[in-house]
């Protein structure tokens, strides 16, 4: 049983001894757990069968011994038979004679934790009034006698089902109680409709998982709760549910640049459909860094053998080419080895870009001064440029740095502007605008004022040597561009506006806080290896580590040392406390907090940190160690 005071084991037992009525309970080892005063008294046991932990068999050997059950022919038979019934415990309700001649009822029922509870009432009285009746009432009819008798009897088992169903009762509302706080705790949108497609039940997380969605929605009918754009995705899935189709998809809620899966589960009972919806966001940006990079691997294996073999061709032709100039042939071949040279370079130098594009390259992302960032931008793109075209950057960007590649953008964005600058045809102007999209992304567009893209491009400019530059182009600019926004967990896109053509990249909105000086880092790692690894990585950035291996050992370090300046743990840890249970054990006010782990992204425990604190996930470099503790941290 859970424990409970000492003061308060008095006042209950108090209460028991008051109550005019026997009462045992017995665990599922039949043992007694708690009795009161009547229940010794009534049946004269001694000290040793009120005890708890008192075997219920040496009780009912007792009893059986003194008589309470009249004469026995074999005691223990019969102490057997009671144990086994005990053993396979039903609710029951009875009523018997004692030895003593009095009469008492005995009501039983089931416990949850297992065991049971019994009541014995002495119901001499009643059943005394009841011969009285019969004895002095003559002009009652022996029909009447016996169906006010079956009415007290009816009465007692209708007060022992009360009593059952009041417990029963408790144990429902308990339990709905739990499973109500469950599913508020889970990182998810969880509902139910019903066969009119409006909901019965609803945690209140689905204004968290879709941004600006409604909260009270218990009544409502799906399509006015989730609006135009949700529902004409969600609205077929739901039909197909009802039908007796489970499914799980993704989609993306418009309203607030949210990736969301949906998992829905037909209800055979209702008639209805159970939802599950959750944010799968930073999961999809994660996934879509790595696809990018398994596809750049298969594309380096594929094109790696041919490359070689290209380029020991076109060396051949370098070099036949150079002992044709050297020889005394007609003019007009001169031009034609020449043309031949140029080709061949030009060969070589489109190996050079698929080389670029296929070979192995990481994400370093940093934190980076953005209105630095874009100045540099504009210097660089500026002197690329004609008088004629007029180059406009605007920075729509509260967060002064945020977290990304800033290499691997630049480039990115003057391949951009020079694409901008080809299609202006030497007069017009090239917009670069820097904005965020729902607190979801960081998105940078740059439009220009030429002849927009053509149906082709629109379709496969991001493929590579896909071109509209005739000879002039390699078609692997916008390859590149795309490949680079991809490996970065983003999105590109290709459209047409009134005045021209743009290029939109978005990437993960990360922002960065001020570099963190110096300090006291509390660092929590149940490996001894890996901690000293980290601990390295720390002090080679200025800080002094104090280490834990456990979430208990790091409350106790926090506890007695006031100076910590930011804790930093492992969410797997010694013990059965993980790091977002230290989190939540942390007294306020406390010192920055950051998680890691070796837990995949879909892994629970990693979805439920990430909404508690930046998450970084190992293996990783010193270099991503500090951008990560750069991040906004929990606080």
């Amino acid at each position: 049983m859970q424990q409970i005071s000492t003061d308060t084991h008095a006042m209950m037992m108090a209460g028991l001894n008051l109550i005019q009525q026997a009462l045992s309970i017995y665990d599922s080892d039949l043992r007694l757990v708690v009795s009161n005063r009547m229940f010794r008294d009534m049946f004269g046991l001694p000290e040793a069968l009120v005890t708890p932990g008192a075997h219920f068999e040496d009780t009912i050997r007792y009893l059986a011994t003194s008589g309470e059950y009249g004469p026995i022919d074999d005691i223990e038979d019969f102490v057997r038979t009671r144990v086994e019934q005990a053993r396979a415990f039903v609710p029951h309700y009875m009523e018997r004679p004692r030895a003593n001649g009095r009469m008492i009822s005995v009501e039983g029922s089931p416990l949850p934790q297992g065991g049971w509870i019994t009541v014995y009432t002495d119901i001499t009285a009643a059943k005394r009034a009841e011969q009285l009746l019969r004895a002095r009432s003559e002009e009652l009819s022996d029909q009447l006698l016996s169906h006010t008798e079956e009415l007290s009897a009816a009465n007692r088992e209708l007060a022992a089902t009360v009593t059952a169903l009041e417990e029963a009762k408790r144990q429902i509302t308990e339990a709905e109680a739990r499973t109500r706080l469950t599913t508020e705790m889970m990182p998810a949108h969880i509902a139910h409709v019903g066969a009119d497609r409006r909901y019965t039940y609803s945690n209140r997380r689905l204004s968290t998982i879709m941004p600006g969605s409604q909260t009270n929605i218990v009544g409502k009918h799906v399509a006015d709760v989730l609006g135009p754009q949700p529902w004409s995705v969600i609205g077929s899935h739901l039909d197909r549910a009802y039908a007796g189709q489970p499914s799980v998809f993704e989609f993306t809620h418009e309203p607030s640049s949210r990736r969301i899966r949906v998992a829905l589960t037909p209800d055979p009972m209702s008639g209805g459909v159970y939802i599950l919806s959750m944010d799968i966001t930073e999961e999809t940006q994660a996934r879509t860094a790595l696809q990018q990079t398994r596809r750049r691997e298969i594309a380096a294996q594929l094109t790696s053998g041919l490359a070689h073999d290209f380029s020991n061709l076109l060396t051949i032709i370098l070099g036949m080419q150079s002992r044709l100039q050297r020889m005394d042939l007609p003019d007009e071949a001169g031009g034609l080895i020449a043309a031949t040279l140029s080709a061949a370079r030009r060969g070589g130098t489109l190996l050079n870009r698929i080389a670029d594009i296929t070979g192995a390259r990481e994400v370093h992302p940093r934190p980076t001064d953005l209105p630095a960032f874009l100045r540099d931008i504009e210097t660089l793109a500026g002197s690329t440029l004609p008088p004629q075209i007029r180059l406009e950057i605007n920075n729509l960007i509260s967060h002064d740095a945020l977290i990304l590649d800033a290499g691997m953008l630049q480039d990115s964005l003057l391949n951009l502007v020079l694409n901008a600058r080809d299609a202006c045809n030497g007069q017009g102007r090239i917009t670069l605008t820097a904005r965020t999209v729902k607190d979801t992304w960081a998105e940078f567009t740059v439009r220009d004022t030429g002849p927009g893209f053509s149906p082709q491009a629109l379709e496969h400019g991001f493929e590579p040597f896909f071109t509209t530059k005739g000879g002039e182009g390699s078609g692997l600019g916008l390859a590149m561009v795309y490949d680079m926004t991809k490996l970065a967990g983003g999105q590109a896109t290709l459209t047409n506006r009134d005045t021209g053509g743009q290029v939109s990249i978005r990437l993960p909105l990360r922002p960065a806080t001020a570099p963190i000086a110096p300090g006291l880092v509390l660092l929590v790692e149940d490996s001894a290896d890996l901690r000293a690894t980290i601990r390295d990585m720390l002090t080679g950035a200025g800080h002094t580590v104090i280490e834990a291996a456990s979430a208990a050992e790091a409350l106790s370090l926090a506890a007695q040392i006031p100076d910590i300046s930011l804790l930093l743990s492992d969410i797997s840890l010694e013990g059965n406390d993980t790091g977002i249970d230290l989190i939540d054990r942390l007294p306020e006010p406390h010192p920055p907090v950051f998680l890691m782990t070796s837990l995949p992204a879909t892994h629970p425990l990693h979805q439920t940190a990430l909404s508690r604190a930046p998450v970084l996930t190992k293996p990783f470099s010193a270099e991503q160690l500090a951008a990560f503790l750069a991040m906004e941290p929990a606080s």
